[in-house]
């Protein structure tokens, strides 16, 4: 099997063009329909999506690469081209690497941050349901949960690690003398918005808002923090009472426009507004940010932030890459053996007819009456020349290039002393 991964991040692509290739967890299970129906022969495949990136991991008996990235270019309206000068491709062994750091939070825009490790098991999950999961990617990927586990407890690669919620408090801080004093408003209900509402509702806002496409989810998660509901379509008309805006949805299209910030800025007689747009694609509008008076903030403005503390946790970073170069040397000692499977399939079943032809011509000895004992003697001589017909064959024909090869494997598979 041939095993490769395709992918753009935040370190190779802009936040806009991440945007083009967000897909929402429900999107999936069709999208790998999509994908897998797009190549020669349908291969293993999952794909993982989240703010900072999107990848896609395949297998097959051989690598398509081209493929799949002619797919994904298609699926986000670019040329090959286009997507290209953005995108990593990595095989095999590369890619199980990738998959390992990724899960083990060394690969994140926040280093060591554990949230990925769930997106990514959240993408198995879907991929297994839809049938798209088979043998390898299902090694590839458990592997990369027992790696991710070593390494958060065995490392303190997380120990400094700065969420990209908590970074959001710490920028709103620097804006609001007292956020004990802010009216918070919180776009969507997932798992981001939650983290985020985690970390704000610690500092004790004066109120909590949560907008939501669906008033009952908004109601779940607005009962944990005592926060009245709203639903979207109320936001405009609304958004000048919040001083701090935080948006996460999973929505293809801006939930907050240029013209409904301008509103609310103006009734709120320019009073400073802190926005944090979590989402890709946007939720907010970009041209927002050239607004006086506003302070807006995307995943990739927040890099610099979650970056504190990078120093203090190298040393741990490289004792988790020596936990992964062991991960991947035993996935690829995996895949090596997987290789021979069918010879060993073969020989296998070579052995049981031979073994069955043997027994049949003893059974019909015993049922002549002949002695036990020598049908016995009789059964293990068939079943040994029916073995080593094939090596004497090779001993006795053959140029002597060839005798020798077979005097070299004869020692090796029959005259080996046991250890």
């Amino acid at each position: 099997m041939a095993v490769w991964a395709l992918g753009i991040n935040h370190t190779t692509a802009p936040l806009d063009l991440r945007g083009r290739f967000a897909f929402a967890l429900d999107q999936i299970a069709p999208t790998l329909g999509s994908l897998r129906s797009a190549m020669r022969k349908p291969p293993e495949a999952a794909i993982l999506s989240t703010c900072n990136r999107t990848e896609i991991y395949c297998a097959s008996s051989e690598h398509e690469i081209e493929p799949t990235i002619e797919w994904l270019a298609h699926s986000g309206g670019v040329t090959p081209a286009q997507l290209r000068a953005h995108t990593y491709t990595l095989q095999d062994g590369g890619a199980a690497r990738h998959a390992f750091r990724v899960a083990s939070g060394l690969d994140s825009m926040v280093l060591g941050e554990a949230q990925i490790l769930g997106q990514l098991k959240d993408a198995v999950r879907v991929a297994d349901e839809a049938g798209a999961l088979g043998s390898t990617l299902n090694q590839l990927f458990q592997r990369s949960f027992a790696v991710a586990k070593e390494v958060r407890t065995s490392t303190e690669i997380g120990a400094h690690s700065i969420s990209m919620a908590a970074a959001a408090v710490r920028l709103a801080g620097q804006l609001f003398e007292d956020l004990a004093q802010t009216r918070v408003l919180f776009v969507g209900a997932g798992e981001m918005i939650e983290l985020a509402a985690t970390h704000f509702a610690a500092r004790h806002p004066r109120r909590i808002a949560i907008a939501n496409r669906t008033l009952e989810r908004g109601e779940k998660l607005a009962g944990r923090f005592g926060a009245e509901v709203m639903r979207l379509a109320d936001i405009p008309a609304r958004l000048h009472e919040f001083d701090i805006v935080v948006s996460s949805t999973a929505s293809q299209l801006p939930i907050i426009g240029l013209g409904a910030v301008e509103r609310a800025v103006k009734a709120r007689k320019h009073r400073p507004m802190f926005m944090v747009d979590l989402a890709v694609p946007r939720d907010i509008e970009p041209e927002v940010k050239a607004l006086e008076d506003v302070y807006l903030y995307t995943v990739d403005d927040l890099a610099h932030v979650v970056q504190t503390g990078h120093a203090q946790r190298q040393a741990a970073v490289a004792q988790a890459e020596a936990i992964i170069d062991a991960g991947v040397q035993s996935f690829m000692h995996w895949m090596d053996q997987r290789r021979v499977v069918p010879l060993i399939q073969q020989l296998n079943a070579q052995a049981d007819e031979w073994r069955a032809a043997e027994l049949t011509r003893a059974r019909k000895l015993l049922a002549r009456g002949e002695d036990v004992d020598a049908v016995l003697d009789a059964l293990s001589r068939g079943l040994t020349q029916k073995m080593l017909h094939g090596p004497l064959a090779e001993l006795h024909g053959g140029d002597a290039e060839s005798r020798e090869r077979a005097t070299s494997a004869i020692r090796q598979f029959f005259l080996r002393r046991e250890r």
